[in-house]
């Protein structure tokens, strides 16, 4: 029997994510792009599979290299998933912010992981980002993706995400709006979107005590997945209209409440998108269509969002002894 598969493997699935309508009372009509359905679980899937094709073209990854980068976590599991399936050895470094079920999978990919202290600053050599830098420079063959510098990161973005976004609204976009860490979803998406059409309001989400939010007192956050916390080439100011901060807290409460109230069980900055999404969807109209990004699956965030809810599971021997269960006479 013949079968047909028009992916030569997993990396071709990669993409075209559904963008679907969440239910809100709110005027403005809002959707979801939602990205924890590629293969890896997250948008960072894009970014990590064209920065390695361009690394692969370009000569700065060889057969049997070696792939190291810094990672929250998403990032991370993208390249490992992909490193794999290439046959490059995968070393990714994480904060120790990073959730552990994010560890797991790195570790279930096969790559190699290094934790760091959640540092304030960049200048700390326990830094995640200055220890992987200094990794990297201490293997031989070793290519560091280096998200947060990489211009092909917000290009793969301006290349996929941001076409996908203005087909699948049929060019009716009036609002995007994305968490903003490397900063390539808003400054690649919303530039192909501005490109469209200049009308359209690009909003980023940024941690409230990174270095851009700020800059006078940065400090740590728990928050994964946004925080400006490097101003690179990856970072285009002219892509979008503002950057809103948010506090940890309202990312926690919002990322459950799309879990409990909507089903969507997403990831912490998919929270703090939609906390801000709701903010700004008070001053828009019926006519408005807002785009927002949810950028990763909840599953790997279990045990620091939803822990209280994941030890509050009932006992059947309490719920017999105090008849919850009503038994058959026969049974007892």
């Amino acid at each position: 029997m013949a079968i047909r598969n028009k992916f030569k493997n997993i990396l071709g699935s990669i993409g075209n994510t559904p963008l679907m309508r969440l239910d809100f009372a709110v005027k403005p009509t809002i959707l979801a792009k939602l990205e924890m359905l590629n293969p890896g679980g997250s948008l960072k899937d894009r970014t990590a599979l064209h920065m390695i094709e361009v690394a692969e073209r370009t000569g700065q990854l060889k057969p049997g290299g070696t792939i190291v980068e810094a990672s929250s976590g998403s990032q991370g599991i993208s390249l490992a998933m992909i490193g794999k399936v290439k046959g490059y050895r995968v070393i990714i470094v994480v904060p120790d912010r990073t959730a552990p079920e994010k560890v797991a999978v790195l570790r279930a990919y096969g790559a190699e992981v290094y934790m760091c202290p959640n540092t304030d600053s960049h200048d700390d050599p326990r830094n995640y980002h200055t220890f992987t830098e200094n990794l990297a420079r201490s293997i031989p063959g070793a290519f560091m993706p280096n998200q947060y510098f990489n211009k092909e990161n917000p290009r793969a973005h301006y290349l996929s995400t941001g076409p996908e976004i203005w087909e699948q609204t049929e060019g009716k976009i009036t609002h995007f709006i994305c968490a903003a860490g490397s900063c390539g979803v808003i400054s690649g998406a919303g530039r192909y979107l501005k490109d469209q059409n200049p009308a359209v309001k690009v909003i980023g989400v940024d941690a409230a005590t990174s270095l851009y939010s700020s800059p006078n007192d940065p400090k740590a956050y728990m928050v994964e997945g946004i925080g400006i916390d490097v101003i690179s080439d990856t970072f285009d100011a002219t892509a979008f209209d503002v950057i809103v901060p948010i506090q940890d807290g309202d990312a926690f409460a919002m990322t459950k409440r799309l879990a409990m109230e909507h089903g969507y069980l997403v990831g912490l900055s998919s929270g703090a998108v939609m906390h801000v999404a709701l903010q700004q969807a008070k001053t828009m109209t019926e006519d408005d269509v807002m785009v927002v990004m949810f950028g990763d699956s909840g599953r790997n965030y279990l045990s620091k969002v939803f822990a209280d809810e994941v030890k509050n599971v009932k006992s059947v021997e309490a719920a017999l002894e105090h008849g919850v269960v009503r038994m058959p006479a026969e049974a007892k």
